[in-house]
C-alpha cells in the first residue's frame, strides 16, 4: 500500500519546475560567507606580507621620514718628520656624499644624471655605489671629496633638484711639501671594492680613505681613526630636527718617522731631476734619516679620485711610483767591503796580506780586466780598496771560493728583505748561487761567477738601501742594522756579525783612503767632517752602467750613513755619485746643524 503525503508537504513535487526553488534560501548566506573568508584571507595574506615579511623594509622606510645616521669621517693622524715637522696633513675640503634609503629606486636616475653632470663623472660610477650600498640603505655613501668651490656652488643651487644628496666639509689629505718624500710618505685613495672585500671586519666602509703606499699604507692601523656619527630626527625637507644619539669620531694617531726634513731636502736637491736614488741612515741604529727616489709624484693628486687614464698617464714610461731605493740593481765596487770581510774572516787571508795585480785575470778561458786594463802593481787590502782594484778582488773571490763568499753576502742582509717597514714595495734583491743557476741558466756555478761576484757584478742584485746597511757594517764596528722609518726607542736595532776587530780595523781604514788617496778624492773637503766611502760603476749592457757612491761620516765617529744611485747614468761612480753625495752633505751640514744625534745608539 502506498504512503499518501498531505498536498502542502514540503517534499511534495507539485510540478516538475518546483526544484529550482530549493534552497534558495541558503544561498545568499553561503554567498556571503564565501566572499567574507576570500576577503579576510586576502586581508591577512596581505597583513603576514606587511608586518611579517616586509616588516623590516616597512619599518626602515618609517624611520626614514624622521631618522638619519649621519656618519662622520675621522680626522686622519699626520706624518711628522723626526723634529715635530708636518710632512702629512690636512686641509678644509668639500665631499658629496648620497643617502640611498631616502629616495625610491625609480627617482634615484633623474638624480643620478644631474649630480654627474655637476661632478663631470659617469653616471654609472654614482649608480654602481649606489647599488653597492644597496637602495635601502640609511648610510650615507661618499661619492665624491676635494670637490671644487664651483662645483660646491652649484650643489647649492641645485639642491632642490638633489634630494637625497648632501654637501659636506670635511679633512682631506694635504702635503705641504708637495712631492718632497713622496716615495717615503706614499698617498691615500678611497677604498677599492677588492679592499674593502680584503678587509672584511676590520670596520672599513665604502668611500673610506686608505693609505695606499709609503708610510700611509705602513701605518695604516695607527693614522685611519674610528668613525662615529650621529642619528638626527629630521622633518620632511630634511631638516635636523633634534640629536637623537652622537658618538663622536676618533681622530688616528699622529705618527714621528725618523726622517729629518732639512736632510731630505738636501738629498732631494742633489739628486735633482736624474733617475735614481738616494737613502741616508744612521749607522748605530738603522734609522732612515732621509730617502729620495727619481722620479716621483705629487701625492696631493690623490686627493680627488682621478680616473683610470689619468693614472695610466701618471705612470708614463719611467715609473714614477716606484721607489728605486728599495729596487735590486748590481752593486759593483762598492761590494768589496763584503769580499774583504770574507777573504779575511775565512783565514785564508791576512788583514795585512800583500797581492800582485795585473792587467787582467784569466780564468775558464776568460780574461777578466782590471778596470783600468793595466793593474796597479802589488796592494794590500787598504789600497786595494782605495783604488778599486778588481784583480786584487780576483784572487780574493777565487781563492775563499764561492760557497764561502756566497755565505758573507748573505750575512750582510742581501738576498733579504731589510726589515723597512715599506716591505711590500721591497725587493730582497738577489744572490745568486748553485741551486739558483741550475734553475735559471741550466747549469750550475762556475768560477767565474766567483770572479764577477767578488766585484759586484754578475747575477748579484742589492738595493741602495740593502747597500746603504752594508756600509754601516764597516762604520759601526760590525752590526747589521734593521732600517726603520718609525721613531721607536723601545727596541734595539742591530745585531752583530762577529768580525774580528782586524777586519773592521782594515774596512775602515780602507774607505777612509778612497777618499783621501784612491778614487772619491772631491770629497776631501775641508767643509765637512772627515769622509769614508767607496765607489762604483755597475755594468748594465745593452744600456749604459749604473754609478754608486756610499760614504759615511765622521769617519771616525759616524752618526750618517749616505749612499747615491744613478740608474743608467753613464760614467763612472766618482765622477757622477761621488758629487751628489758631496752636494747633499754640504747643504746640509753648512745650512743646518750636524745631524740629530741617535736615539738608541749602542
Amino acid at each position: 500500500m502506498a504512503l499518501s503525503l498531505p498536498p502542502q508537504s514540503p517534499f511534495v513535487n507539485r510540478d516538475r519546475d518546483s526544484n529550482r526553488t530549493v534552497g534558495r534560501q541558503w544561498q545568499s548566506v553561503v554567498a556571503i560567507v564565501l566572499v567574507s573568508g576570500l576577503l579576510f584571507g586576502a586581508i591577512g595574506t596581505r597583513l603576514a606580507q606587511l608586518q611579517i615579511i616586509n616588516g623590516v623594509r616597512n619599518q626602515q622606510l618609517a624611520d626614514s621620514n624622521r631618522i638619519r645616521l649621519v656618519p662622520k669621517r675621522p680626522d686622519r693622524g699626520a706624518i711628522l718628520d723626526r723634529n715635530g715637522k708636518v710632512l702629512a696633513g690636512s686641509r678644509l675640503s668639500h665631499s658629496v656624499t648620497i643617502w640611498p634609503i631616502a629616495l625610491p629606486r625609480s627617482e634615484w636616475p633623474a638624480v643620478i644624471d644631474r649630480l654627474a653632470k655637476i661632478l663631470k663623472v659617469s653616471p654609472e660610477s654614482i649608480q654602481q655605489r649606489l647599488e653597492q650600498a644597496g637602495y635601502e640603505s640609511i648610510e650615507s655613501i661618499s661619492i665624491a671629496r676635494g670637490i671644487s668651490p664651483g662645483q660646491a656652488t652649484a650643489l647649492a643651487e641645485y639642491s632642490a633638484e638633489l634630494p637625497g644628496v648632501r654637501l659636506e666639509a670635511e679633512a682631506v689629505r694635504n702635503y705641504p711639501n708637495g712631492d718632497l718624500a713622496a716615495h717615503v710618505l706614499g698617498y691615500t685613495g678611497e677604498i677599492t671594492e677588492e679592499e674593502l672585500n680584503a678587509r672584511d671586519g676590520e670596520g672599513y666602509r665604502l668611500g673610506d680613505v686608505v693609505g695606499q703606499m709609503g708610510a700611509e699604507a705602513a701605518f695604516e692601523s695607527q693614522l685611519r681613526g674610528q668613525w662615529g656619527g650621529q642619528q638626527v630626527e629630521v622633518d620632511s625637507a630634511g631638516r635636523v630636527l633634534e640629536i637623537l644619539g652622537d658618538k663622536p669620531a676618533q681622530s688616528g694617531q699622529d705618527i714621528r718617522l725618523t726622517i729629518d726634513l732639512e736632510l731630505q731636502k738636501a738629498v732631494e736637491l742633489a739628486l735633482g731631476d736624474r733617475k735614481g736614488a738616494i737613502v741616508a741612515i744612521d749607522p748605530r741604529d738603522g734609522a732612515v734619516l732621509a730617502m729620495v727616489s727619481r722620479p716621483a709624484f705629487d701625492p696631493n693628486i690623490f686627493t680627488t679620485k682621478i680616473t683610470d687614464a689619468q693614472w695610466a698617464q701618471l705612470q708614463g714610461s719611467d715609473f714614477p711610483f716606484v721607489n728605486r731605493a728599495l729596487q735590486a740593481f748590481p752593486p759593483a765596487s762598492t761590494f768589496k767591503i763584503v769580499t774583504t770581510a770574507a777573504g779575511i774572516e775565512s783565514g785564508k787571508f791576512s788583514p795585512e796580506v800583500i797581492l800582485p795585480t795585473y792587467p787582467f785575470i784569466r780564468a775558464g778561458g776568460i780574461q777578466f780586466w782590471d778596470w783600468n786594463n793595466a793593474g796597479f802593481g802589488p796592494l794590500g787590502f787598504r789600497g786595494a780598496m782605495a783604488m778599486s782594484s778588481d784583480t786584487f778582488f780576483y784572487q780574493v773571490g777565487m781563492r775563499i771560493g764561492g760557497e764561502t763568499l756566497i755565505d758573507w753576502t748573505r750575512r750582510f742582509g742581501f738576498g733579504e728583505k731589510t726589515g723597512i717597514e715599506l716591505a711590500p714595495e721591497e725587493s730582497a734583491g738577489l744572490v745568486p748561487d748553485d741551486a739558483w743557476k741550475e734553475e735559471n741558466i741550466g747549469y750550475g756555478w762556475v768560477q767565474g761567477d766567483t770572479i764577477n761576484m767578488s766585484i759586484g757584478q754578475g747575477f748579484l742584485q742589492t738595493t741602495p738601501l740593502q747597500v746603504a746597511v752594508m756600509f754601516a757594517v764597516a762604520a759601526n764596528g760590525g752590526y747589521k742594522v734593521t732600517p726603520h722609518l718609525l721613531l721607536d726607542n723601545s727596541r734595539s736595532w742591530r745585531e752583530s756579525l762577529n768580525l774580528q776587530p782586524a777586519t773592521v780595523d782594515v774596512l775602515q781604514d780602507g774607505l777612509r783612503q778612497v777618499i783621501t788617496q784612491g778614487t772619491a778624492k772631491t770629497l776631501n773637503s775641508p767643509n765637512l767632517p772627515p769622509i769614508a766611502g767607496k765607489t762604483g760603476t755597475a755594468e748594465a749592457p745593452p744600456y749604459e752602467s749604473h754609478a754608486w757612491f756610499g760614504a759615511y761620516l765622521p769617519a771616525d765617529n759616524p752618526e750618517i750613513v749616505i749612499v747615491a744611485f744613478a740608474e743608467h747614468s753613464g760614467g763612472g761612480g766618482g765622477s757622477i755619485a761621488a758629487p751628489m753625495v758631496l752636494k747633499a752633505l754640504e747643504t746640509y751640514y753648512n745650512g743646518q746643524a750636524q745631524p740629530t744625534t741617535a736615539q738608541t745608539a749602542q
